[in-house]
This record gives C-alpha cells, structure tokens and sequence, in this order.
C-alpha cells in the first residue's frame, strides 16, 4: 500500500477497476448458469426420446413412466425458479458495476 499513499484516489480507482471485473466475472458465470438452465428440458426431452431415463423422471424409461402429472409441472417450476433467481442476480450484479464505474468517474475540485 505505499504506492496508494501519495495519491489516494488513483488506488481507490485500481480497486474498484479490479471490484468490477470480479463482478463482471460473477454476470459471466450466472449468464452461463442461465443458459444452461434453460438447456436443461431439451436436454431431458432428448434423453427420454432416446430411451434414456430423463434425467431420473422416468426411471424405467417413457414407455413406463409412472410419475403423476405434477412431476413436469414441479421440474418447471423449478427451472423458471432458478432462471429468475440467475437473472435477477445478473441485474443487480450490473447495477453495482455502473455505480462502481459511475462513483469513480465523478469529478472532483
């Protein structure tokens, strides 16, 4: 931190240029997490068409699924649950990040 002293805000503005480029890395990682949220009922879809076990909703295969009628509904809500929780995580993640950039922009007499 001897570098920082002299000039104060020229470290404040290297720390908060390395805050917002974790945050950036976090809207990174949660969009990925989105995307692969929603590739999941494809995923499952195409697993049950192949004979597959869907994941674990059918155990014995499509032929033989005796899940009742909610297991789809519950499986979605789930889904759209976690979506909206990655997307809301992205919006306040990117509103943090330009109140970052716009604090360390202010000019100052």
């Amino acid at each position: 931190m001897g570098d920082c002293m002299p000039s104060r805000n020229r470290c404040r503005y290297r720390l908060v240029d390395v805050a917002v480029i974790f945050i950036r890395l976090g809207v990174l990682l949660l969009s990925a997490a989105a995307v692969t949220i929603a590739a999941v009922p494809i995923l499952v879809l195409i697993d049950l068409l192949n004979g597959g076990t869907g994941w674990g909703l059918c155990p014995a295969g499509l032929s033989e699924c005796a899940n009742p009628y909610t297991t789809a509904a519950e499986f979605a809500l789930v889904l759209i649950l976690a979506l909206m929780v990655a997307v809301v995580g992205i919006r306040l993640l990117m509103k943090l990040a330009r109140r970052l950039q716009s604090d360390s922009y202010e000019v100052t007499q």
